[in-house]
């Protein structure tokens, strides 16, 4: 019984605790897959980010200046990224089916009060419901790495891609 209860309160602990998180599930098979089936550029930035995630890297700034690192090392500096879709925080938003391993992506953070941020798509947790896995740095001076995390992905107003 007590067991059945222990397990009972870490589901409903690991459920509460961050929404759309989904804290403990191990997406490393969807990381994998991303690398595998990802364009030449966006294998190299998944792959230097993913070093960066493991490193516990920490850079000064927020979400762009750790996003606009990954880009960098992995020898995409601005000029050799295009933005292939542009709407506004209040919308026109991208067509989901437009997302792809390794874009850098602006959109509404539904789960942090709605504000601005932005992280690098990886892969669909689940398609229909527009939750995507993405790689996200917290900055706000708060000395964390950056992490995978699930994400309402439904008001994507700003996607960046690397070029050739």
């Amino acid at each position: 019984m007590r067991k059945i209860l222990f397990m009972t309160l870490l589901l409903l602990w690991g459920c509460a605790s961050e929404g759309a998180s989904r804290r403990g599930q191990d997406y490393t098979a969807l990381i994998v897959q991303a690398k595998q089936h990802a364009s030449t550029s966006a294998r190299a930035i998944l792959t230097v980010s993913d070093a960066m995630v493991k490193r516990g890297e920490i850079v000064r700034g927020g979400c762009w200046d750790y996003l606009d690192r990954a880009f960098r090392q992995a020898g995409y500096p601005p000029k050799q990224r295009a933005v292939v879709f542009r709407g506004t925080k209040q919308g026109v938003y991208a067509p989901l089916e437009m997302l792809q391993a390794g874009d850098w992506l602006y959109h509404v953070n539904h789960s942090y009060g709605g504000i601005e941020h932005s992280g690098m798509f990886i892969a669909w947790v689940d398609r229909e419901q527009g939750l995507a896995l993405m790689l996200s740095y917290a900055g706000e001076r708060r000395a964390e790495p950056a992490r995978y995390k699930v994400y309402d992905l439904s008001s994507v107003y700003r996607v960046i891609r690397a070029t050739p």
